[in-house]
């Protein structure tokens, strides 16, 4: 009896040693596994914005898609390991009349830096301020990771309207369903926490949704979407389609560029 005692205080020490050590390595390596950085792209015919920020310069393509002086931004926050350029021939034809900048956080697609929450949101106030003083309405399009860059940035900022692809309450809660065995919630430092942001967000708000999401829960989703329900909301929702893939769909397109096109 006292051999079988021993070796389960034995295999418990040992779990928990185990725990912890996997707890630590979590804390540590955290933002590699938050973060997932792109390469480089090169496109020669499109205009690029060099924005230096806090010693870093930031990498935009700038789509003028209006002839006009003075026409009305939107800018994109992208998802996290997305190639934002991927998306700049579906957004020249889908927002005529907009001029369109894709931002490529830092550390990502030629942008100098490292990727925090902190140094994000700085960014992105900076990308709104100055895009602000030569246009005189600002959209903004957030897509999963970027949803919470958005979500921010139309909390601090006049924002007329706000799409959010594939939104999550916080990446705090969207960690944790990933990894639901470990504290998770107490190990992030950056916890991009929309939820915090959406009772001072004022802009007509467009939700698309993912059924299904296997990378944004659903239950994060309709959460961020019902603390949005004071604003003028509407919430599309999509089927047989993955987290990446719905960007592809004909009527995913049509129901964004409807949103910007409406008065």
């Amino acid at each position: 009896m006292s051999c079988y005692t021993d070796l389960m205080i034995k295999f418990l020490l040992i779990t928990i040693l185990a725990y912890a050590l996997a707890s630590l390595y979590l804390f540590i390596k955290q933002r590699d596994l938050m973060y997932f950085p792109t390469p480089e792209e090169n496109h020669p015919d499109e205009e690029v914005w060099w924005l230096e920020t806090d010693q870093q310069k930031l990498k935009i393509w700038v789509l003028k898609n209006s002839s006009k002086e003075n026409s009305p931004a939107i800018i994109y926050f992208g998802g996290n390991a997305e190639t934002v350029e991927n998306n700049i021939d579906d957004y020249r034809r889908m927002f005529a009349g907009y001029t369109v900048y894709i931002t490529n956080y830092r550390g990502f697609g030629g942008s100098t830096g490292t990727p925090t929450e902190k140094n994000l949101f700085a960014d992105a106030l900076t990308i709104y301020d100055q895009v602000k003083a030569q246009h005189s309405r600002i959209q903004i399009i957030g897509r999963s990771l970027g949803s919470g860059i958005a979500c921010y940035v139309a909390a601090h900022r006049p924002v007329e309207k706000l799409a959010l692809i594939t939104p999550y309450d916080s990446i705090s809660n969207v960690a944790q369903s990933a990894y639901p065995l470990f504290p998770v919630k107490w190990l992030l430092k950056d916890h991009y926490d929309s939820m915090s942001y959406a009772p001072d967000i004022e802009s007509d708000i467009l939700i698309q949704i993912v059924n299904d999401d296997l990378v944004v829960p659903n239950k994060g989703s309709e959460i961020i979407a019902k603390a949005l329900s004071h604003n003028k909301l509407k919430i599309e929702r999509y089927y047989g389609v993955t987290h990446a893939g719905v960007s592809d769909l004909s009527h995913f397109q049509n129901d964004l560029a409807t949103f910007f096109s409406e008065e």
